[in-house]
């Protein structure tokens, strides 16, 4: 299944973490796209996003947020999810040429520095 809104990508990400489905959770985004990491370092593309999701602990499960309303401007989309009164997140999605949409930055935690 691919993201056919912006909206999408955040349910997609929680199925895909809570069924361990690296290669899924690796096809939310773009192939140059960056991920911000509890560290504080940068994933930056596929083969980084990878390797962070292929490092998660196997019993890691994710659960929905409250979505904020998404904002589209052309070809650009900004997500975000509250999913505690401590932990926000905040993604840039682009519309792709077949229509669907994939992320290109992502701050799971808009709260960490």
């Amino acid at each position: 299944m691919t993201a056919q809104s912006p909206h999408d990508l955040s349910q997609l990400i929680v199925d895909r973490l809570n069924a361990h489905d690296v290669d899924g959770l690796v096809d939310l985004y773009e192939p140059d796209a960056v991920l911000a990491l509890p560290d504080g370092s940068l994933a930056v593309g596929h083969q980084a996003i990878r390797a962070y999701y292929a490092s998660l602990p196997p019993d890691l499960t994710a659960r929905p947020g409250k979505q904020s309303p998404t904002l589209v401007a052309g070809d650009l989309a900004l997500t975000s999810t509250v999913l505690s009164p401590t932990v926000a997140t905040a993604e840039v999605a682009r519309r792709q040429p077949d229509g669907t949409w994939r992320w290109i930055l992502d701050r799971p935690n808009v709260f960490e520095v």
